[in-house]
């Protein structure tokens, strides 16, 4: 083995052993391969990809890890600026892990920032199943064709509701306090996470949002696979992602730190918005 391969190995190795769980594990390796090819800044370094296609370019840079969701953020606002700084506009950020995200954007963009707490109903012998959703800002979904299909009875229908309404107002008190919602009717809502995987939860959020009657929904995410817009359908009226990369096996695979957010970094991050627009930072 030559030496310079030899020290290759060497670092990745100590690189693995650094990291704290098995994700920190793969992201500190997928982190060392691409910090000379990928940097930072975007950029393909030139003495090592020059020679290669231009599709393979793009997707060294699709497949190069977000620092953490904070730089995910500030990423996905760079495809987002022909919304910066309309009054019509609101971002509605899924809790808790696209709240960072959502914070960048709305920060980037100069718009109001907002939490979507979204209950998908499951049914009640297969909860990843949703028959329906909840948001805590009054947006309710039913899918009445599926609840006839499975034999979901009323009472059956009316207690998951009520549950996921119990569900919905402890998130609400955790994250937004006292604060009431922002108005969502007439608005273009750009509804924000840290990724899609299935799309299940973006896609219940969406169908509860738009009983609210905003002017236009839009799904915006940093990472997520090839087919992601086909799988919402017609739920969202644009779909906006940063990047989508050939391999894709988890929303975390395409973050150095996926840690779980905290309740409170949500609560801090909404008051930091709050401010923002109290201050004349956010065009409203």
């Amino acid at each position: 083995m030559q030496m310079s391969a030899a020290r290759h190995w060497i670092a990745l190795a100590v690189a693995c052993t650094r990291a704290r769980a098995a994700r920190g594990v793969m992201a500190a390796c997928v982190a060392l391969l691409y910090e000379q090819r990928v940097p930072a800044s975007g950029k393909l370094s030139a003495s090592l990809c020059g020679n290669l296609p231009a599709t393979r370019r793009e997707n060294l840079l699709m497949e190069r890890p977000f620092t953490d969701r904070r730089e995910a953020g500030r990423v996905l606002a760079g495809q987002l600026s022909a919304y910066a700084g309309r009054r019509d506009v609101i971002v509605l950020a899924l809790p808790r892990g696209g709240v960072p995200v959502g914070y960048e954007v709305a920060k980037a963009l100069h718009v109001p920032l907002d939490v979507l707490p979204v209950c998908k109903l499951g049914l009640p012998w297969q909860a990843e199943l949703a028959m329906g959703a909840l948001s805590s800002n009054g947006a309710q979904y039913v899918d009445s064709s599926l609840v006839r299909t499975a034999g979901v009875s009323e009472a059956q229908l009316q207690s998951a509701m009520a549950l996921a309404r119990i569900e919905l107002g402890r998130r609400e008190a955790r994250y937004r306090g006292e604060r009431a919602p922002l108005a969502v009717a007439g608005r273009v809502a750009l509804v924000v996470d840290d990724g899609m995987a299935t799309g299940a939860s973006l896609k219940a959020a969406a169908l509860a949002l738009a009983t609210l009657g905003p002017a236009r929904i839009v799904a915006a995410l940093p990472v997520a696979p090839a087919g992601s817009q086909e799988r919402l359908g017609g739920t969202v009226d644009e779909f906006v992602c940063a990047r989508m990369p050939e391999a894709f096996y988890s929303v975390g695979q395409f973050y150095l730190d996926f840690d779980q957010v905290s309740d409170d970094t949500v609560r801090d991050l909404l008051a930091l918005a709050a401010a923002d627009d109290t201050n004349g930072e956010t065009q409203i």
